[in-house]
């Protein structure tokens, strides 16, 4: 259902030091996704569609310097970028980076909402 949160994101300075707080402190689980600069974050149990159990999102963690915010991003699930992105920029927010490929799972997009704070957005690939 489209407007949900379904993912976040924290930006780090030092990755090591990141996982290993988070990993420590939550008791999350931690994957590194090699040559994409990526850690995915499963924060309760979870199967090959995500959480098993309602009430909780898994996230991801990446390098500041790749990240469009200082600070955690919400991710919300949309049903078309581009429809979102011009509604955000119709109500005074503005896109940050346009809809990219994540694989073969879907799309990822980055707004600014009026108030300056960055937002994620996903859209989930067509099935084939």
């Amino acid at each position: 259902m489209s407007g949900r949160v379904v993912h976040f994101e924290i930006p780090f300075d030092d990755g090591d030091r990141a996982r290993r707080f988070y990993a420590e402190a939550f008791g999350w689980q931690l994957q590194s996704m090699p040559g994409m600069g990526y850690t995915l974050v499963t924060t309760g149990p979870t199967g090959e569609s995500g959480p098993t159990e309602p009430g909780f999102v898994n996230g991801g963690m990446m390098s500041r310097a790749d990240s469009p915010s200082p600070g955690p991003i919400p991710v919300v699930d949309v049903d078309s970028i581009d429809d979102t992105l011009s509604a955000i920029g119709r109500l005074g927010g503005a896109t940050l980076r346009g809809r990219q490929p994540v694989g073969d799972m879907g799309f990822a997009a980055y707004a600014r909402d009026p108030e300056g704070n960055v937002l994620g957005l996903w859209e989930t690939a067509a099935p084939a």
